[in-house]
């Protein structure tokens, strides 16, 4: 039973910032406690009165991760919008919004790894079961196809889309994770991310 602890707690968000980091830069096996207790500016001593042992942090990031990106991110998205521009966009901010809070986790989340430790393996196993593996291609179902050009195929143009839109956010979290974390700017990130929507818009939609 993992130790029920309130990640709105400042120390423990310091914490989670801070391993998140780490693990998503080290691994697992080679993540250390120490780098995170300096990292999250408290002693070692005081991080374990917070968490057990460096698997229970590791644990408790997994559920943490899982539980915010549900209910920050996915839960929150308007389904509603038929707009496909519109629905990127709002995904894009949201994610935003989201990093602001937790720079590292989609970092953390888009891990892939075996580790030393199977009980780490099968949790890693177990969540990447529950989690919307086709989160990207979700995002254009339901969508008013009526938009695009007269004579686009729209399935293609969709998949066009959907290969733009991974490549760009891989683009920006690889930008984010050489960057300073306090001085990014995500307002320019966003200007960025709605130039780059409005120039995909002028492309494939119906003037």
């Amino acid at each position: 039973m993992l130790t029920e602890i309130n990640p709105k707690d400042p120390k423990m968000q310091k914490i989670y910032n801070a391993a998140l980091q780490e693990f998503s830069q080290r691994g697992y096996d080679e993540a250390s406690t120490n780098r995170i207790a300096k990292a999250a500016g408290i002693s070692k001593a005081l991080m374990f009165h917070y968490v057990k042992s460096k698997e229970e942090l590791f644990l408790l990031l997994l559920n943490y991760c899982q539980k915010t990106i549900a209910e920050d991110y996915w839960n929150k998205l308007n389904w509603q919008e038929k707009d496909l521009f519109n629905r990127l966009r709002q995904s894009y901010t949201l994610q935003i919004d989201l990093m602001k809070r937790n720079p590292w986790i989609f970092d953390f989340t888009n891990l892939t790894f075996e580790t030393k430790a199977e009980k780490i393996n099968q949790k890693v196993a177990d969540i990447a079961k529950q989690q919307h593996s086709s989160c990207n291609k979700d995002l254009f179902q339901g969508i008013d196809e009526t938009k695009f050009r007269t004579g686009l195929n729209v399935e293609r143009c969709k998949q066009l889309i959907l290969w733009g839109n991974i490549g760009f956010t891989n683009e920006i979290l690889e930008e984010l994770k050489k960057a300073d974390r306090d001085q990014i700017d995500f307002q320019a990130i966003a200007d960025k991310l709605t130039q780059y929507l409005e120039d995909l818009k002028d492309v494939f939609y119906e003037k």
